[in-house]
């Protein structure tokens, strides 16, 4: 690890063959940004695919590809967006592990480590090989029913079990390892990765915790017993929750994956989330530490 905190990768990265250019479909950010990316590849005579949104923003439609395509075809990828832009990005290229430049359009942009601004300079070094990776903990979901595994899913950030909108408190049981922890009357459940910590964590009282720790954050929203409070445990134990109550036939509960893919559940149902053996990997500028963002996106020190 460098003074920042940050896992770095042992050696020089090779130098990227094929690049994937992904981008969130704004045409007034995203276009002047993703040119200058297409010019500077073409310049370095860097091969490149463009996902469909980038095609589309630089009328090349017939050019684009699925984001899940790119998989084994590219060995880096520049996101042009925000951090839903990323999340979708670790949701389906996270299993080829490549190393992702992520560039922000204007947002908060906790996962998008690079500015518009300083995008050009980086990118010199970047495409000879001369970066640095933060490789960051993901998390394993699986949904069981009746003991058998019905969806299988990897993450980013965070796993929310919650109630549709009219169903009543949810009643969940966690288990931690061997051990039953507690039931959780509650609006919903948020079982987080370290890196998902300044996302919804962050939003429903939990903690900051920083992103190479190995950690699991267990978050009840809003719970009727209010001692029941933010819990960290080791990153290398199992976690299951189940649905007790709450919900009805009409109302199902709900799994929602990094805040982009929603899943039914039906009452004792299982999720079950544990580390991933996968890993995903942020390119970050020189001599950026995880505390400096921190005091810039949260104004830490201002007044």
């Amino acid at each position: 690890m460098d003074r920042g905190g940050h896992r770095m990768t042992k050696g020089k990265p090779a130098k990227p063959r094929c690049v994937g250019v992904v981008a969130k479909p704004d045409p007034r950010r995203a276009r002047p940004v993703l040119k200058r990316l297409v010019q500077r590849l073409e310049k370095q005579r860097v091969r490149y695919l463009l996902d469909t949104e980038a095609a589309d923003l630089l009328h090349r439609s017939g050019d684009g590809i699925a984001r899940a395509e790119m998989a084994g075809k590219v060995d880096m990828v520049l996101v042009a967006g925000g951090d839903g832009t990323i999340l979708s990005v670790a949701r389906n290229l996270g299993r080829s592990q490549v190393p992702v430049v992520g560039i922000n359009l204007g947002g908060l942009g906790f996962l998008t480590e690079f500015s518009a601004r300083e995008i050009d300079a980086a990118l010199e070094s970047i495409l000879q090989g001369d970066y640095h990776v933060d490789r960051r903990m993901m998390l394993s979901v699986e949904t069981r029913r009746h003991g058998k595994v019905r969806e299988k899913h990897v993450v980013l950030n965070d796993v929310v079990l919650n109630k549709s909108a009219l169903a009543r408190i949810l009643e969940i049981e966690l288990q931690v390892g061997e051990q039953s922890i507690t039931t959780y009357r509650a609006d919903g459940l948020i079982l987080s990765s370290p890196t998902g910590s300044t996302a919804y964590c962050l939003s429903a009282g939990g903690p900051i915790v920083h992103p190479l720790m190995q950690a699991i954050v267990v978050i009840p929203i809003c719970p009727h017993t209010l001692t029941n409070r933010p819990l960290v445990v080791p990153g290398d134990l199992v976690l299951e929750a189940r649905i007790h109550d709450g919900g009805g036939d009409n109302n199902p509960f709900l799994l929602t994956l990094d805040g982009q893919v929603g899943l039914p559940l039906g009452r004792g149902d299982v999720v079950r989330v544990k580390r991933s053996r996968l890993s995903f990997s942020m390119v970050i500028p020189e001599g950026r530490d995880y505390f400096q963002v921190l005091k810039k996106k949260l104004k830490w020190g201002g007044r």
